[in-house]
C-alpha cells in the first residue's frame, strides 16, 4: 500500500472533503497524491447547514430549501423581515457528501483511507501520520478533526459554546408558513441564558425545530427537547411525529487556532477558527476558505503564512465577552441590533464584508454598557 502523498486530508466532514472537492476541480493538483483519512466515510444526514447569499451561489443544486424572509421573535421586538437580494439557504448533508464524493471518486490520484488517526507529527520536511492500521507520510497536512482541549485548557479568550437539538416534525395538516425561516425567536424562556428557538419549514407540513443556546454549559438532552415540545404546544401544533433528529455543539471562541498551524500543517474548519467565533456559523465561512487556500498553494509552501488577521476577530472577541459575563443579556442585545440595524447591513457585518461606517452602524444598534465594558477591559488588560 501507498504510504507516501502530497497531501493528507485528516477529516472527510464539510471542510476536509470540500477541500478534497476544490483540489479535484484545479489540474493543477492533478498530477498531486491526496489522501484522505476519516473513520467513516457515509455520515449520512448528520448535519443542516444554513448560510445567506445575495443572488445565486455555487452550491445552489445542492440547496434543499431557501428563504427570501426571516422572523425575528423577543417580548421586546418581533418582526417578518424581508431579506431580499439575500436569501438563507439550507443544505442537508447526505446530498453534499454524496455529490462532492462522486467527483473526489472520479480522479486516479485520490485515495481514501478508513481509519481512526492516533496522532500525527511534523518532521523536518515531511508529516508523520500513524492511525489504527498503518503509518502515512505527506509533504502538507490538512487535519479537520477539532481538539477541544487545545481551547479548553486557556482562559485568555472566552468560550461559549452554541449547543442545540433539533426535530424535523410532519403535521397531517397545512402547519407552517413555508416562506418564512425562524431566525431567532426568544420568546422562549430565558434561564439566566441566551436561549431561542430556531424554526426552517421544508413546506407547510415539515419543519425543523431547532432549541438553541449561547452559554458555557450544556444541558440534559431531555431538558432541550422539552423545551422544543413545550414550544410546539404553545404554536398549537399538537399532532405530529418526529421525522429526524439532530443534534450538535459548536464551540463560540476568539482562541487563536492559527497559532497552531505550523510549515507543513494547517488546521482547517471548526479546528483551524473556520466557525464564526461570535455565530456558530462555519459552512459559508469554509466554502470561501478552501478556494483561498487553493491560490495559495499554488503559490505559498508554509502554511503558516495563510492565517490573515482582520478588525473582525477583535470584534467577535469583544462579543464573546459580553455574552461570556453577561449571558442573561443576550436576547436583549441580539433584538436592539435587529430592530435598530438593517438585515442587509448585519450580514454585511458577519461575514466580514463590511465597511467602517457599516461597522459603526452595528455599534450604535447594540446597547453600549456591556460593550464599552468589555472593551476596556482588554484594551487595558
Amino acid at each position: 500500500m501507498k504510504t507516501k502523498y502530497d497531501y493528507i486530508i485528516l477529516g472527510a466532514g464539510a471542510s476536509g472533503l470540500m477541500l478534497a472537492y476544490r483540489m479535484s476541480n484545479d489540474s493543477y493538483f492533478d498530477d498531486k497524491s491526496i489522501l484522505i483519512i476519516d473513520k467513516e466515510k457515509d455520515k449520512g444526514n448528520d448535519r443542516t447547514w444554513c448560510y445567506w447569499e445575495e443572488g445565486n451561489g455555487e452550491w445552489d443544486d445542492l440547496s434543499a430549501r431557501s428563504w427570501t424572509k426571516v422572523f425575528f421573535g423577543s417580548h421586546s421586538f418581533s418582526k417578518t423581515i424581508p431579506i431580499e437580494p439575500y436569501s438563507y439557504k439550507l443544505i442537508k448533508s447526505e446530498q453534499f457528501y454524496k455529490t462532492l464524493w462522486k467527483r473526489i471518486e472520479s480522479k486516479p490520484n485520490f485515495t481514501f483511507v478508513q481509519d481512526s488517526v492516533d496522532s500525527f507529527t511534523e518532521l523536518k520536511n515531511v508529516v508523520h501520520v500513524i492511525t489504527g492500521k498503518a503509518n502515512y507520510f505527506g509533504l502538507k497536512l490538512f487535519n479537520s478533526s477539532l481538539n477541544p482541549v487545545v481551547y479548553n485548557l486557556q482562559d485568555k479568550y472566552p468560550l461559549i459554546h452554541q449547543h442545540f437539538v433539533g426535530w424535523y416534525v410532519r403535521t397531517k395538516e397545512d402547519s407552517f408558513d413555508s416562506s418564512t425561516a425562524t431566525f431567532m425567536d426568544f420568546t422562549v424562556s430565558q434561564k439566566g441564558n441566551t436561549r431561542f428557538m430556531y424554526v426552517l419549514p421544508m413546506d407547510k407540513k415539515t419543519a425543523l425545530f431547532e432549541y438553541t443556546l449561547f452559554s458555557k454549559n450544556l444541558l440534559d438532552n431531555s431538558e432541550y427537547e422539552r423545551e422544543i415540545v413545550r414550544y410546539l404546544r404553545d404554536k398549537n401544533i399538537m399532532d405530529y411525529e418526529i421525522v429526524e433528529k439532530e443534534m450538535g455543539n459548536i464551540p463560540m471562541t476568539s482562541f487563536k487556532f492559527s497559532n497552531l498551524n505550523s510549515e507543513h500543517i494547517l488546521n482547517i474548519g471548526t479546528a483551524g477558527g473556520w466557525t464564526k467565533a461570535s455565530t456558530g456559523y462555519t459552512f459559508k465561512n469554509t466554502s470561501e476558505k478552501t478556494k483561498q487556500l487553493i491560490e495559495f498553494l499554488k503559490q505559498e509552501s508554509d502554511l503558516t503564512k495563510f492565517h490573515k488577521k482582520s478588525k473582525f476577530s477583535f470584534y467577535d472577541l469583544i462579543f464573546l465577552d459580553v455574552l461570556a459575563n453577561h449571558n442573561a443579556e443576550g436576547a436583549g442585545i441580539f433584538s436592539s441590533m435587529f430592530k435598530k440595524a438593517d438585515i442587509r447591513t448585519i450580514f454585511k457585518f458577519l461575514d466580514e464584508d463590511s465597511s467602517l461606517l457599516e461597522d459603526l452602524k452595528i455599534v450604535r444598534a447594540v446597547p453600549p454598557k456591556r460593550f464599552l465594558q468589555a472593551f476596556l477591559k482588554r484594551l487595558f488588560k
